[in-house]
């Protein structure tokens, strides 16, 4: 059952190691590289964030989320992890390792296809979509650690957990979620996860500076959101 998971996360993982392995790569290839996906990162960006079916929930989610994370300071603390991680791994890793950590993370867990396919492999035993995926976030995994370091290696921990949960959980969701609701769950989540991969994009660019991982609590709101705003209209 955990089969697509299991290979999505391996191909981060080879992916990001190889990446890490590309060296002497001019400091302004390397520049125009990232500026490049970073361009492709907005595009994303803009065609998830008008999924949405109820915009209005959506602004309710990434506000409310966003007080939640800072009050939690999910950032602050995962920037330590990496500064932690960067120390421990070397000098050279310092510096890059929250950042790559927080962004491919996203990134590689933001998207519809994250959700869909573990549905797919619990409820079809059918794991092509997330073998699918696994080939576009390997790519992207090895543009990103030849970029920003080892840092995207450690994404492959929480994309495994993040789509092996929902695989787990899928006979249950299937049993009290029905298809349109779920489908309406997937909108606003893939609204949200666009969202921030636009914010990830800008950041990248050096336009903005959002401190993305605390609008992380706000995938958890949306769900609730949608779920509450359904049974108000039953």
């Amino acid at each position: 059952m955990l089969l697509g998971s299991i290979v999505n996360a391996l191909a981060i993982a080879v992916a990001s190691l190889i990446g890490t392995r590309i060296r002497n790569v001019p400091e302004g290839m390397s520049k125009i590289v990232m500026q490049a996906l970073s361009l492709c990162l907005l595009i994303i960006g803009i065609q998830m964030g008008v999924t949405g079916e109820n915009f209005l929930i959506v602004i309710a989610s990434l506000t409310t989320g966003a007080m939640i994370g800072e009050w939690l300071q999910i950032d602050a603390r995962l920037n330590k992890l990496g500064d932690w991680l960067g120390k421990k791994l070397g000098k050279e890793s310092q510096g890059n390792v929250a950042q790559a950590f927080i962004s491919s993370t996203l990134i590689f867990a933001a998207g519809a296809l994250a959700i869909l396919g573990p549905l797919e492999s619990a409820l079809r035993g059918d794991h092509s979509l997330l073998f699918t995926k696994a080939s576009i976030d390997a790519f992207s995994a090895l543009i990103i650690s030849s970029t920003l370091g080892i840092g995207v290696l450690f994404a492959a921990i929480p994309v495994f957990l993040y789509q092996s949960i929902i695989t787990l959980l899928a006979s249950q969701i299937d049993a009290f979620v029905s298809p349109a609701l779920m489908d309406l769950i997937i909108a606003e989540l893939s609204c949200i996860g666009g969202i921030m991969i636009l914010a990830i994009g800008l950041n990248l660019l050096n336009i903005t500076n959002i401190k993305i991982a605390n609008l992380l609590p706000s995938l958890v709101i949306v769900v609730a959101l949608v779920v509450g705003f359904q049974g108000m209209l039953l």
